[in-house]
């Protein structure tokens, strides 16, 4: 790796960073920014407006990537998050919050495909591998890291900086990528699909919002006509979307996606591994509090194991990538998510701490491996001009699979509220088993590739 492709690798690390931290950073922070602002029940809103725009803007900004290039894509993204972050800085009411948020999320959309697309055009397949599993880890990172320093700007210095400390950074960023980033685009007239991207955006808000909406003991209360509705709604711009794209010549997401057996199977692959995260970020903590009886310091202890096992598991992937091939990483990686979530189903209020851990741990390492690996066997099966687009597409199932999962799996626990919460939370590691158990039979039917035969796609 040559000093330039350094200062790229950096720069992207630098932006993953940010997109990945603000998820969890803000966490430990709301409970202060509800107090000051008011309006606690809109709190899970500062978060859902967050997930929603990035998984509708997500597959927009990928198309961009391959229309008018990937470094104008990413500057323009970085410039929107880095302009909803200083407005959610100023903010002064939690409704005006919950409005930047939205902005922020947009602006997120961008980076993580954009950035995996920008990995595969600037470096080796050697190369490659290594890079990706260091932009991967950055999301573990992000959640070791990001519930501390808010938890230190909330204490010691002011909320609003959970917000302002993206701006610095990312103007490095931008700076980095602008000045060593070299691309060069084919000069030819390009047809930007406006209704295809305004019937996607239309869709799949609804769709989102009636998910995030369904429910109400999250705080998104609406009456059942409405909730109708939006499915309605969404189930008809979808179709008018799908229409388009078939007859569009430039289609924001080309439905031949779908047939290509690699992506067809990555992409169900990484929807059903996001569901299990979720699960696991979102009710775990749950169970330390709730049934062992320990306090917020130790639940976010918790997780940490899921961290450290998906930053090792995402650099051993570029390890095991010669010996293994793609096929055996990724059947590895899910295994060790489908082994972690079925020893999980198994738990009481008597299980050491240390067995939970481990557990934890094992899916961690899954994460890693599964979703690098899945993400170079998607670029190797694209031509160039499709790479944006179909990273995109990958980005966005991942964010369905947790929207989706959080529904699903907080269903079956809220069926034992209130005073079976220990039984619920068993259902919840009872479903995630299945599903991983579901996501390896799916990745068992993933073809194998050589190393000399995805280095020739990828060239």
């Amino acid at each position: 790796m040559n000093s330039v492709q350094r200062k790229i690798t950096a720069a992207l690390l630098i932006s993953t960073f940010l997109a990945a931290i603000e998820v969890t950073i803000i966490s430990t922070a709301m409970p202060r920014i509800a107090e000051s602002l008011g309006g606690i029940e809109l709190m899970s809103w500062v978060f859902a407006i967050y997930l929603l725009t990035t998984a509708v803007s997500t597959p927009i900004w990928g198309k961009l990537a391959d229309l008018i290039g990937r470094k104008a894509v990413f500057m323009t993204g970085v410039v929107v998050f880095l302009t909803g972050s200083l407005l959610c800085g100023l903010s002064q009411t939690m409704e005006i919050l919950i409005l930047f948020r939205a902005i922020q999320g947009i602006g997120a959309g961008a980076l993580n495909p954009v950035t995996f697309t920008i990995i595969a055009d600037v470096f080796s397949f050697e190369q490659r591998a290594k890079v990706q599993g260091l932009v991967s880890s950055m999301w573990g990172i992000a959640g070791i890291f990001g519930p501390l320093v808010g938890g230190f700007l909330v204490d010691f210095i002011s909320w609003h900086w959970v917000f302002f400390i993206n701006i610095p950074f990312g103007l490095v960023s931008m700076w980095m990528i602008g000045r060593h980033f070299k691309e060069t685009l084919e000069k030819r007239k390009r047809k930007i699909d406006v209704w295809g991207a305004l019937t996607f955006t239309v869709g799949m808000t609804a769709f989102l919002f009636a998910m995030l909406s369904a429910d109400t003991e999250a705080g998104y209360d609406v009456s059942r006509p409405v909730l109708f509705g939006l499915y309605a709604a969404a189930f008809v711009f979808l179709a008018v979307f799908v229409f388009i794209q078939k007859n569009h010549e430039e289609p924001m997401m080309p439905l031949y996606l779908f047939k290509n057996r690699n992506v067809a199977i990555a992409n169900a692959a990484s929807f059903l591994n996001s569901a299990i995260l979720i699960g696991l970020t979102a009710y775990l903590p749950l169970w330390t509090q709730r049934v062992l009886e320990m306090g917020a310091t130790a639940s976010g202890f918790t997780l940490m194991p899921l961290c450290i096992g998906w930053l090792f598991g995402s650099m051993l992937c570029a390890a095991l990538l010669k010996r293994l091939g793609t096929k055996g990483i990724a059947v590895l990686g899910v295994a060790l998510i489908a082994l972690g979530a079925i020893s999980l189903a198994g738990i009481s209020a008597s299980t050491p701490l240390w067995f939970i851990a481990f557990c934890i741990l094992l899916c961690g390492h899954g994460f890693g491996l599964s979703f690098t690996v899945f993400t170079l066997v998607i670029q190797s099966s694209v031509p160039l001009h499709n790479r944006g687009s179909a990273g995109s597409l990958n980005s966005l199932l991942r964010t369905l699979g947790q929207t989706i999962g959080v529904a699903v799996l907080g269903t079956a626990l809220n069926a034992y509220l209130p005073d079976r919460i220990a039984e619920g939370l068993h259902a919840v590691f009872f479903l995630s088993a299945a599903i991983g158990i579901a996501s390896l039979f799916i990745t068992l039917w993933i073809p194998k590739q050589t190393q000399e035969q995805i280095e020739r796609q990828l060239s």
